[in-house]
């Protein structure tokens, strides 16, 4: 990417910014753009998002169902996980009453950062062997592996709610749990 396109992701991200209502949503541009600037440290393993608690605890054990026999606590398990992994897919899309104006702008803000992180990993010559040779490629499967695992202990849950007749979201968000 040359300079001249580095500017015009800049000036993009102002843009954006400039359309989001005042003062929603800045933050969050600036702490991506600085994010995205950032990544190299990712690749040369200076920097590490640490993996939450609930991914280790499911990773270790996906099907533990101690303290796990009613509906409020499966629920708050799930819940847990909702935090760590964000909307499990059965979840409707969050209606936030933004205009179609909006959405667009957020989708060429995320495009800009994603191209300003591309551009800043490009600069590491052998970026595969670096990221291998310093962990960050390692840790970066470990999160992967976490991931999975919460995925799979929350599909669990929600499996083990409906059994018990649970309403959401100890079970999925279509379940309606039977009278009786």
């Amino acid at each position: 990417m040359t300079v001249s396109a580095i500017c015009l992701s800049a000036l993009t991200l102002g843009a954006c910014a400039a359309a989001r209502s005042a003062g929603e949503g800045v933050g969050t541009v600036r702490e991506g753009f600085a994010e995205a600037a950032t990544a190299p440290l990712e690749d040369l393993n200076l920097r590490r998002d640490a993996i939450p608690t609930v991914l280790l605890q499911a990773q270790s054990a996906p099907y533990d169902m101690r303290n796990l026999d009613r509906c409020p606590t499966i629920a708050a398990e799930v819940r847990r996980l909702d935090d760590a992994l964000g909307p499990d897919l059965d979840e409707p899309t969050p209606q936030d009453g933004s205009l179609a104006s909006e959405q667009a702008a957020d989708a060429a803000a995320d495009a800009t950062l994603a191209a300003i992180r591309d551009t800043a990993t490009d600069f590491i010559p052998l970026r595969s062997w670096v990221r291998r040779l310093t962990g960050a490629e390692q840790h970066s499967q470990q999160v992967q592996s976490a991931i999975q695992a919460g995925r799979q202990r929350r599909a669990f849950l929600k499996g083990m709610g409906m059994q018990r007749n649970c309403a959401p979201p100890a079970a999925p968000s279509w379940f309606t749990p039977r009278r009786g």
